[in-house]
């Protein structure tokens, strides 16, 4: 059977350079107080408060009336309610229909709720209006790297740099489409002069993190997103990614822990099925499986748990339950080869093994003759007797494609087959030799010659 997949997706998170921060900040007694103004770091419902006192204010300018509903809209799209927030930017178009940063917000809240259409509109309109103004060309980046223009994003980043050099969020965007291209050196090129900037950016180091992963410099990768963490530990994201770089390196306590932490934050299908790999690498398959199960009641369309729960699963030896999860992740993504192969294998495996069905949980040998003590273990433990049949199924199938190539070869895994026999015979029962480990270290080997 083929691998699980367990695939690292890097996705920058993309600042708003016009609305307020809708991030969460800890309140305290001596917490100043909240100014209504752009890029205003507070809580979403400090700052609507504290603009709706300014907007109500009969002292309040018309002009700083309409900047204080605009600050408001972003705060009111922050806390969910973005329709509200649409109409609120709407009205302000109403009384000045060339105030730019209405067009510009109108734009980042579109883009974020994927209306790219109607996103690009408005910060058009937002150029049009403000030529020389590096925000609105950063914005309409954003737009065209979620719409995976990425020449296009890159443009505008490059105009919105030269309006103002020192813009690090630009820089830091301009990386993200750089990455998306599989330019990852200029991508990190991009980082890096951004966090020279701003060296405090936590979701920078994440990304530059992404870009160093790509290029297979694990320990890099970990030392950024590591920093990343201590910056902002309050995004789930951070601990998932060192979890995939942990797990890489086949260290899977650390990314467990880490994937804990993430599910801590915020439980989503990808953390758990994340955690769910790293315990099947561990041969730990009853979690596994309970992390797959968990997943998919939080997102029973997550196609990828099912492919990776079908792996646990046939690793199990239950060919039934594991052909189930291999075809429904084939009807969600028709595409995904891995899945299509591994329900192709384990339905000629059934079909194989179909005529011996009657056979299960019984070894490959006649218990009722067995002598040996190994022999006797087997058979009273139905978990290692399905081992041992499935070792003798595999090693039958590899012969016979073997000897379709070459009888040396053949003869070469038949040697291997008696060697790990005689080694089990002679081990059992030592100190430190562990049946079930060496039969499960044998399938896995089998199962990667079959793959051949």
């Amino acid at each position: 059977m083929r691998s699980f997949v367990s695939p690292f997706a890097a996705s920058a998170a993309f600042a708003l350079a016009v609305l307020a921060s809708a991030g969460a900040v800890a309140q305290t007694a001596a917490a100043p107080p909240v100014t209504c103004a752009p890029l205003t770091v507070a809580e979403p419902i400090r700052l609507i408060e504290s603009c709706t006192a300014l907007i109500d204010n009969p002292a309040t300018t018309e002009s700083n009336r309409l900047d204080a509903i605009i600050t408001r809209a972003a705060a009111l799209h922050g806390n969910g309610k973005t329709d509200q927030a649409l109409a609120e930017i709407d009205a302000v178009i109403a009384k000045d229909p060339n105030r730019a940063r209405a067009f510009r917000a109108r734009g980042e809240i579109l883009r974020q709720s994927g209306k790219l259409d109607a996103a690009f509109e408005a910060l058009n309109q937002a150029i049009r209006l403000e030529p020389d103004n590096a925000t609105g060309y950063a914005n309409r980046a954003n737009a065209f790297n979620n719409a995976k223009k990425y020449d296009r994003a890159i443009e505008d980043y490059n105009e919105a740099l030269r309006l103002k050099p020192d813009f690090a969020q630009a820089l830091s965007d301009r990386g993200a489409a750089w990455y998306f291209k599989g330019e990852y050196q200029k991508a990190i090129a991009d980082y890096d002069e951004a966090l020279r900037l701003e060296p405090h950016r936590a979701r920078t180091y994440s990304n530059r993190s992404a870009a160093y992963r790509k290029l297979g410099r694990t320990e890099k990768a970990i030392e950024d997103v590591s920093t990343a963490i201590r910056i902002d530990p309050t995004q789930p994201e951070f601990f998932d990614n060192r979890g995939l770089d942990l797990a890489g390196n086949g260290d899977y306590a650390r990314a467990i822990a880490d994937y804990d932490e993430a599910i801590k934050l915020r439980a989503e299908p990808k953390f758990l099925t994340n955690r769910g790999d790293a315990y099947q690498a561990r041969k730990d398959y009853d979690r596994a499986i309970a992390d797959y199960d968990a997943a998919l009641k939080l997102d029973p369309k997550f196609q990828r748990a099912y492919n990776n729960r079908g792996s646990a699963w046939a690793r199990k030896g239950d060919r039934g339950r594991a052909l189930q999860d291999y075809a429904e992740a084939v009807r969600l993504n028709p595409s995904d080869s891995t899945a299509a192969a591994n329900h192709k294998e384990v339905a000629q495996e059934i079909e194989r093994l179909g005529s011996l069905a009657y056979q299960k949980n019984l070894p490959s040998f006649n218990c009722a003759t067995a002598r040996r003590q190994v022999e006797k273990a087997i058979c009273a433990d139905p978990g290692l007797a399905q081992l041992d049949r499935n070792i003798s199924d595999v090693f039958l199938r590899v012969i016979a494609n073997a000897e379709a190539d070459s009888h040396r070869a053949a003869l070469a895994l038949t040697k291997q087959q008696r060697d790990f026999i005689d080694k089990r015979n002679a081990s059992f029962g030592k100190r430190g030799y562990d049946l079930r480990h060496a039969m499960e270290e044998r399938l896995e080997k089998l199962n990667a010659i079959a793959r051949q």
